[in-house]
């Protein structure tokens, strides 16, 4: 089965260094939530997150957001055609199951990895929907075995979206950076057998996705 990960993606709980900051105790208090198991978003949080390291790939969930509803919504998805997996910035992994039906609110999807984050499972009466658990992007690579791994990234050779999937074997894996700015870090290009770039300039990650599903769909249905 063909596997798209959403690498070193913007999407944690508030870091414990930040949680007593002024702007963290203003959110808190302005929503009634606890900081310790709310998510990192900078358009609350800027402010605290001055000091963080690797700033500019963090407190972005929305991406995160966007990205799976341009993958998880679509016929192939449901069809069970290619596996959706997000590891975060801080080296955890998210498996999603094909019957997971994903919020379209921002606010639902914000509650629903809060809870993941602190249960672990979201399950269904019949099956495991998402569960999370630490893994490093290597690791990650290891339990899938792909035949090939694929990085999309302005520093990979020029290609087309066409060319690659038709290029792809059934067992590839294509890798999506899930964070707003900047490039994969060293241990995830290291485990790329392949970069390529599909455009002249950044793209975000749900445009990317959402055109890798679309050509995806074509080659496999026709």
């Amino acid at each position: 089965m063909f596997t798209i990960i959403l690498a070193e993606s913007s999407l944690e709980l508030i870091p414990k260094q930040m949680q007593n900051h002024p702007s963290v105790s203003s959110y808190s208090k302005k929503f009634k939530k606890n900081p310790t198991k709310s998510l990192l978003d900078n358009s609350w949080h800027f402010a605290a997150m001055k000091d963080l390291d690797n700033e500019i790939k963090r407190g972005r969930p929305d991406i995160v957001h966007l990205t799976l509803l341009s993958l998880c919504t679509t016929p192939a998805f449901f069809d069970n055609k290619f596996k959706v997996y997000v590891h975060t910035i801080n080296d955890q992994v998210i498996s999603i199951s094909n019957n997971t039906r994903l919020p379209k609110s921002y606010h639902r999807f914000q509650g629903l990895m809060e809870k993941l984050f602190q249960t672990k499972i979201i399950e269904s009466p019949y099956e495991t929907l998402m569960k999370i658990e630490n893994l490093s992007m290597s690791e990650l690579i290891s339990e899938i075995k792909p035949d090939k791994v694929i990085g999309l990234t302005t520093k990979g050779k020029k290609s087309t979206l066409i060319d690659l999937v038709q290029g792809m074997d059934d067992n590839s894996c294509i890798i999506i950076g899930g964070f707003q700015k900047g490039h994969f870090s060293n241990e995830t290009e290291k485990i790329l057998d392949q970069s390529f770039s599909i455009n002249d300039r950044s793209l975000e990650a749900h445009l990317v996705a959402s055109r890798l599903a679309y050509e995806y769909e074509k080659t496999i249905f026709i």
